[in-house]
């Protein structure tokens, strides 16, 4: 997984979290597959179509927090995450 530090896009824009849809009992093959990535300020209720139920791992950019609900429309449990 690329470390908390390192999350920027190519053109160097800052990243907050990068979520990911495969994952793996082995670290080096964690953070694989497709990647979702969340820029600072995005405030998305709904998870964008066909990641529902798919995240399995994520990496959270330093001075970001990431807020994830167990419902949709910010319902249900809600735990957060960061760096």
């Amino acid at each position: 997984c690329p470390s908390a530090s390192d999350l920027r896009l190519v053109n160097g824009t800052r990243v907050c979290a990068e979520l990911y849809a495969d994952n793996s009992p082995y670290y080096d093959q964690c953070c694989a597959g497709d990647v979702l990535v969340v820029l600072p300020g995005s405030d998305v209720p709904y998870m964008p179509r066909g990641w529902g139920d798919r995240v399995s791992s994520l990496v959270v950019g330093t001075k970001c927090e990431l807020t994830v609900w167990s419902r949709r429309a910010k319902r249900g449990n809600s735990r957060s995450f960061n760096a």
